[in-house]
């Protein structure tokens, strides 16, 4: 039998990544969405406009597949892989593209390696747009370094081995999230509370001449030890920018949390030498953890 690639879920990235491959002619795609009365139509243009082989069901896009690749929402990607287990071959590569938590691929191994296929853990680390095959990919696993090569041989060009463990790749993607998503999040709350004050122009320049070109953890090790010398005074400080936005009519969501952290860390009492990174986290974890 022909050996092929099975991709569960044919949405933004699916689709995207399975037109920019030139293996469609050993692709078939299974999507939820044709499993509705109202969805399965538009779903099926899709599959024609792409020229992709979508199937009914999830054992006939997996019966020959080799490698499957699973994209689909989070909130269906634990359940995408035990959908998939009774079905998938022995031996096949289960890649799991989703963006999810650690625990939750953990839990879709589980029910994959029972199955006698390999899971593997894989974070997109950039859109798929404009990037397609290109997207930085971290891949861990038991086989991650097949997975990578197998990986590679259908044209992605930029996938690297982060360990053998699964859940490794993926807490990776979810604490960078922690900044880069955050850093979306606090620009709409300042941004709409600059515009309501009639001030965005001078903030937004304020904040280009304060910009700094230091490394991440050059500015991971200077923030930690300013919230630990000045966390009680700031916190304060950050009081009354929550007010100052509540008065503007801005919900201070972001802000809020700021007080709380600033609070909790200058709290600890912690303002003696405390040189580097590493040991800023080794000694505020210590104390974090015995104030619990």
């Amino acid at each position: 039998m022909e050996e092929g690639i099975g991709l569960i879920g044919f949405g933004e990235a699916g689709r995207t990544l399975a037109v920019a491959g030139d293996w469609a002619a050993r692709l078939r795609v299974y999507d939820i969405q044709t499993d509705s009365a109202e969805l399965r139509q538009a779903k099926l243009s899709e599959y024609r406009a792409a020229g992709i082989d979508g199937r009914d069901s999830l054992s006939e896009a997996l019966d020959r597949a080799t490698v499957v690749l699973s994209m689909v929402t989070a909130d269906e990607a634990l359940a995408a892989a035990c959908a998939a287990a009774p079905v998938i071959r022995a031996g096949a590569l289960y890649c799991d593209f989703n963006s999810v938590a650690p625990q939750s691929k953990r839990n879709a191994a589980t029910a994959i390696q029972a199955a006698g296929a390999h899971y593997l853990d894989v974070a997109m680390m950039a859109p798929v747009q404009p990037g397609n095959l290109g997207v930085p990919l971290l891949i861990s696993g038991p086989q991650a370094d097949l997975a990578a090569s197998s990986l590679t041989a259908l044209g992605f060009s930029n996938a690297r081995v982060v360990g053998n463990g699964i859940g490794r790749a993926s807490s990776i993607k979810m604490v960078r999230s922690v900044v880069v998503k955050g850093i979306e999040a606090l620009t709409i709350e300042a941004m709409l509370a600059a515009e309501a004050a009639g001030v965005r122009d001078e903030v937004i320049a304020s904040l280009d001449a304060s910009e700094t070109r230091a490394g991440w953890a050059d500015r991971a090790d200077y923030n930690l030890d300013r919230m630990m010398v000045h966390g009680l005074r700031r916190a304060a400080e950050m009081q009354e920018v929550v007010k100052t936005l509540e008065g503007l009519g801005v919900a201070a969501v972001m802000t809020g949390g700021t007080v709380r952290r600033q609070y909790e860390i200058g709290r600890l009492g912690l303002k003696g030498p405390c040189p580097g990174l590493a040991g800023k986290l080794e000694r505020i974890g210590a104390e974090l953890g015995r104030r619990a």
